[in-house]
């Protein structure tokens, strides 16, 4: 499965230990046009890597993560 995401830099907090993201828009990239779903996932959540956004979509999805292109862009 092929998707696209253009995430958004968290906001630093005050004692945070790691850089985070959140997912900015996503889309399905499966044909000619992507279909957006960016509304089937929490903004708010702080991604700590695309690995972890992978291994989110692969659960979302049920398919297993070496089965999810995923895209920045």
């Amino acid at each position: 499965m092929k998707f696209q995401v253009t995430p958004k830099r968290r906001r630093e907090r005050p004692g945070a230990e790691e850089r985070t993201f959140t997912i900015g828009r996503i889309w399905q990239a499966e044909s000619a046009k992507p279909v957006e779903i960016t509304h089937l996932f929490d903004r708010s959540y702080g991604y700590r890597s695309l690995r972890e956004l992978t291994w989110h979509l692969a659960d979302r999805f049920d398919v297993s993560p070496k089965a999810v292109d995923l895209e920045r862009v």
